[in-house]
């Protein structure tokens, strides 16, 4: 009756008694009409013609007379929805994307994965990366900052959580925008917002400003992860989803390690700037800032050579947008793989029903502001209905149990981190004390102090006739002692107080002796003279070098976790990977009872979060692949901004416990890391599930 072809296209998606049928080889399957060879040629064999443009509407291929139903369903009198109720037509959307569903997924089979995906990886890496840069910018900055800013210890304790706080608010309002808006646009939204308030933190001089522009900057990052996990998954295939998810996770472990290498390799040098007269100050730790915004202006430049989400398009209902953009997903990996013969044999995608309202403003209507601000209520109007469908029956028991196991993983995994460094310098602290030098008693005069005095106390002595000029006090106190006939001049002072002291005819010139440091002491007859200008405030003389180090250990510590849980994702499942890592994250967490020394103490810190990062990385592939595209971006911002709020709840809770007891943050994170470990033994395994 007719031969075969392999030039000629056939509808190869056919959605017939509940099954899809497609080609096993890829090769188009044709019928008796030579005629239609010619439209059917791929540019990928033919290369391009003066007629080979594809405008909007047109496909390639013969339609088939399925298509043709279809299209005269469209034509139809478009009246009939409106009076339709609506869970029918929820009803009959919900049927539309479960047979999307499967279709998708047999089309990116198809596509495969290859130079595309991998192109996409480093680009949404760097975004990751950017992330993960972000959390530590702040504690590396601080030593430096507080000195230049002069920040109480109150100010930096807002500066440390005022990040979080704003990546919170961002992960929400950001992953749901990128549920109606795109995910491409609104991850060019994210990361414009991060780099250009970052850049502006390193300028301005004054904390109110700086605190804002770090606010705004993790406002704009926080919405990159929820953004990030969306977009990637929707170009992978069921079989590569958790295994790529889960090495696109190294990414932030990338972020913590660059961000370490370049505070310790700038910030100690504190030339490297520059300043204008005597108000502004250009120091390396805000180089250290301009320098940590550079993988987030990497990836928005390289993300606008980079198409939108298919899955999306074909959500909102832009069938001929996505088909182009799998077209070029299809072309790209076969030519990689040096089959450029093979083409792309779909030229029908379902979409499912549009039931949004959509409001379209005329420009004669009203001011520009008025459209504006219409279209912006309409949007988060429909931003907020889907933060209120993850709660619907369908949803609720799977986002409330999420909820709790992102919640308790953030809780124990922000707390410890703070709570680590912490620590370390507590015993640093410790040790420092137990070396100080006792004078008791002594009498000095007609002397010249011109060296720095470092960890002293000094009892019941009387100084007479005596000059300290251009010296240093670090850690000394002055108890019921005598100065008479004393000059001090040029003298700095670091936590050095003068206590029930009697202080006769003495000069202070050009000294940092602020009156806060003489307590329950007697001046008597004595002259303070040009006092130095700046920050009243002493500062702790922290370790950068081991503060820098032990983040980079803890960072680089992942790096095994990140390997396994990838190697494993698909092969033993979500479920077992989140339950088993919480788990044993809390045993490790008891061994810090062991911990006393700064050595034990920065390994339980590698050993922790070796073995918690897969619990993370599984959590990030379930919640990709518990919701539904047009909710997914949202459903992902509300958990990880929950997590932002036990991170910031847990860097409040278990740093004030520090030096008084270590059994209330190990038993609290032990117990938070067991409780949600076994309750996310109860949630579905999604590892064959399609995305739906």
């Amino acid at each position: 009756d007719g031969y075969r072809n392999t030039n000629q296209v056939s509808d190869d998606y056919r959605y017939q008694d509940g099954n899809y049928e497609a080609p096993n080889d890829g090769y188009y399957r044709g019928g008796d009409e030579p005629g239609q060879e010619e439209d059917a040629q791929s540019d990928v064999t033919e290369g391009h013609d003066e007629d080979d443009e594809v405008y909007e509407g047109e496909y390639q291929g013969i339609p088939h007379p399925d298509d043709i139903k279809e299209k005269q369903k469209k034509r139809a009198p478009a009246m009939d929805d409106e009076y339709r109720d609506r869970a029918d037509l929820m009803a009959e959307r919900m049927e539309d994307e479960e047979q999307l569903a499967h279709q998708y997924e047999n089309i990116i089979e198809e596509c495969g994965h290859g130079r595309f995906q991998w192109t996409l990886f480093f680009v949404l890496g760097l975004a990751l990366m950017a992330d993960g840069v972000e959390v530590f910018v702040v504690g590396f900055v601080l030593p430096s900052a507080e000195k230049d800013m002069c920040l109480s210890s109150s100010n930096k304790g807002m500066l440390g959580l005022i990040v979080y706080l704003g990546m919170m608010v961002g992960a929400v309002l950001l992953g749901g925008l990128a549920d109606k808006l795109g995910r491409k646009q609104c991850l060019i939204i994210s990361l414009a917002i991060n780099a250009a308030f970052a850049f502006l933190s390193s300028f301005v001089q004054g904390y109110g400003f700086f605190l804002f522009c770090r606010l705004i900057s993790g406002l704009g990052i926080g919405g990159t992860l929820p953004i990030v996990f969306a977009y990637f998954s929707e170009f992978l295939s069921r079989e590569k989803r958790g295994e790529h998810l889960s090495w696109l996770c190294m990414f932030w472990m990338i972020g913590g390690i660059y961000a370490s290498a370049m505070a310790w390799s700038i910030i100690p040098h504190y030339g490297w700037g520059f300043s204008m007269g005597t108000k502004y100050h250009f120091h390396s730790w805000r180089v250290f800032v301009l320098v940590c915004a550079l993988p987030c202006i990497a990836s928005l430049v390289a993300l606008k050579f980079m198409p939108e989400s298919p899955r999306f398009l074909l959500e909102i209902g832009k069938h001929d947008e996505a088909w182009m953009i799998l077209k070029q997903v299809h072309d790209t990996n076969m030519r990689a793989k040096g089959e450029p013969e093979r083409v792309f044999t779909v030229s029908y995608i379902k979409t499912p029903k549009q039931v949004d309202e959509f409001i379209e403003i005329q420009s004669s209507t009203g001011t520009w502001y008025q459209r504006w601000l219409v279209r912006i209520t309409t949007t988060l109007k429909q931003v907020w209905d889907n933060v209120l469908y993850c709660l619907t029956a369908q949803y609720r028991m799977n986002t409330l149990m999420l909820a709790v196991v992102w919640f308790t993983m953030a809780l124990s995994y922000y707390g410890l981190i703070v709570w680590f460094p912490d620590m370390i310098r507590y015993f640093q602290d410790e040790a420092y004390d137990s070396r100080v030098k006792i004078f008791d008693e002594e009498e000095v005069s007609h002397f010249t102090f011109n060296f720095t005095l470092e960890n002293q106390i000094h009892r019941n002595g009387e100084y007479r006739n005596d000059k300290f000029i251009g010296m240093k006090f670090k850690e000394v106190r002055f108890e019921d002692s005598l100065f008479e006939d004393c000059y001090f001049e040029d003298v700095r002072s670091s936590e050095t107080f003068f206590e029930n002291c009697t202080i006769i005819s003495t000069v202070f010139y050009n000294t940092d002796l602020y009156e806060h440091k003489f307590i329950n002491c007697r001046l008597i007859n004595s002259t303070f003279m040009k006092e130095k200008e700046g920050c009243h405030i002493d500062f702790e003389e922290d370790n950068d070098f081991l503060i820098y180090l032990v983040s980079f250990l803890g960072s680089l510590s992942v790096l095994p976790g990140n390997i396994i849980s990838a190697l494993l994702m698909d092969k033993i499942g979500r479920i077992k990977m989140i339950g088993g890592s919480m788990l044993i994250s809390a045993v490790c967490c008891f061994f810090l009872f062991f911990g006393n020394s700064e050595s034990a103490m920065i390994g339980w810190q590698c050993l922790f979060c070796g073995a918690s990062i897969a619990a993370w990385n599984a959590l990030d592939v379930i919640t990709v692949e518990l919701y539904p595209t047009d909710k997914r971006a949202t459903a992902f911002g509300i958990l990880n901004g929950l997590c932002k709020f036990g991170a910031i709840l847990g860097n409040s809770i278990f740093s004030s416990f520090v030096g008084i007891t270590k059994v209330v943050p190990i038993l609290l994170a032990s117990s938070a890391l067991v409780g949600g470990g076994l309750l996310a033994l109860r949630l579905p395994e999604t590892r064959e599930q399609v995305l739906m």
